[in-house]
């Protein structure tokens, strides 16, 4: 059985950081890329940074490059979202998934619950 369990979502002001955490288990990390999208109210769902599982190449979407970064720790796997100077545009419902790098939603195989995090001051 598949499962991808994200925590880390909190409160925090403009300019502070946070780090996600997706926990997976039923599948590795050296097969499954991992991706994180969010979903925002009233809006659709979009990607926001991948890393692969074959070679750990990682991908990041225009609004967040520079500010995000994503790894992964194969011993616990586990893959983070690091998220630096947060901005209230990035509030929203993160999920991760797992399937192959590319940002259409249909194209992943398994999703967690989701986290919120909300930027605010």
């Amino acid at each position: 059985q598949v499962q991808l369990v994200e925590s880390g979502g909190a409160l925090v002001q403009p300019g502070g950081s946070l780090r996600l955490s997706c926990a997976a288990s039923g599948i590795t990390l050296d097969y499954y890329s991992i991706a994180w999208f969010r979903q925002a109210p009233g809006k659709e769902r979009e990607g926001v940074s991948c890393i692969s599982g074959s070679d750990g190449s990682t991908y990041s979407a225009d609004s967040v490059k520079g500010r995000f970064t994503i790894s992964k720790d194969y011993a616990k796997n586990t893959v983070y979202l690091q998220m630096n100077s947060l901005k209230p545009e990035d509030t929203a419902v993160y999920y991760c998934a797992a399937g192959l790098c590319n940002w259409q939603v249909w194209e992943y195989d398994y999703w967690g619950q989701g986290t919120q995090v909300t930027v605010s001051s």
